[in-house]
């Protein structure tokens, strides 16, 4: 009679292959699908993830319910270093977010964001050309700034200074309050009467959509505030991960162990 240990890593393991079916058909449905950078970028960590998660499922499935050990073995050091992996991990999301914030405004609704009050090595990420380049891209393709002026596009000037923006439409949709420029729109300003300014932003403003303030340092930092904000909370779902997987690997150290002595049993029958 198998014992309840093996029975549930097995279960638990047969639910996980199930579900790693559609993640792979996604993946390889965005392969074929990708018509930007951000698709092409996306497909294959999804069908990695897919795949891998549809091997150590059926070695956990195949090592419990068949006993064969060396699966379940295989199965457990597996987990043994995703555990390892994804405490690293949680605990270097939550030392590189510590740094960074943004700053309020007086009579705006709005928060400031600048780049050098982030971590170094968040800095680092979106200063590299190539990176900054791919991401941009992303951000264009998304239309975030199209959506922007679609929203708060009735607004006159004092309704809009008064709207909550995010960090992205913030850094990316609109220029600095240093460049004194002429609201227009959400995302037309002009230029002309606007007062000197040391923020090298505002010369890398444009009024045209695939341009706006895409190269400027505040939409880097609004990129940073967003991945801090998403991080911390993917890091705290790890922590509940992180436990689950911890209850799991236990359960499987105990299907190891069952699956020892059932063999060592039947070696000594024959």
């Amino acid at each position: 009679m198998p014992r309840i240990s093996n029975s549930l890593v097995g279960v638990l393991n047969f639910i996980t292959f199930l579900l790693s079916i559609p993640i792979l058909l996604v993946g390889i449905w965005l392969s074929t699908q990708a018509t930007t950078e951000c698709a092409k970028y996306l497909d294959k960590p999804v069908i990695i993830i897919g795949v891998f998660l549809m091997f150590i499922s059926l070695a956990g499935v195949c090592g419990a319910w068949c006993r064969i050990s060396w699966l379940l073995w295989l199965y457990l050091l597996v987990m043994f270093v995703l555990i390892a992996v994804l405490f690293a991990f949680t605990i270097f999301a939550f030392v590189v977010t510590n740094k960074g914030a943004g700053e309020a405004l007086s009579h705006r609704g709005y928060k400031e964001y600048r780049l050098g009050d982030y971590s170094d090595w968040l800095q680092n990420r979106v200063s590299s050309k190539d990176n900054w380049s791919t991401i941009k891209s992303c951000l264009i393709d998304a239309k975030i700034c199209n959506r922007f002026s679609e929203k708060y596009s009735m607004d006159n000037v004092e309704e809009f200074y008064k709207e909550s923006l995010s960090s992205f439409q913030f850094g990316c949709c609109k220029p600095s309050n240093d460049c004194d420029f002429k609201y227009v729109s959400p995302i037309v300003w002009d230029k002309n009467n606007a007062t000197t300014s040391p923020n090298p932003d505002c010369k890398l403003w444009g009024n045209e959509p695939d341009v706006l303030c895409f190269n400027c340092l505040a939409c880097k930092a609004g990129l940073l505030d967003n991945i801090k904000t998403n991080w911390k909370k993917v890091a705290l779902v790890n922590i509940v991960f992180f436990v689950f997987l911890i209850i799991v690997y236990s359960v499987g150290c105990c299907a190891f162990r069952n699956n020892r002595e059932y063999n060592a049993y039947h070696r000594q029958r024959k």
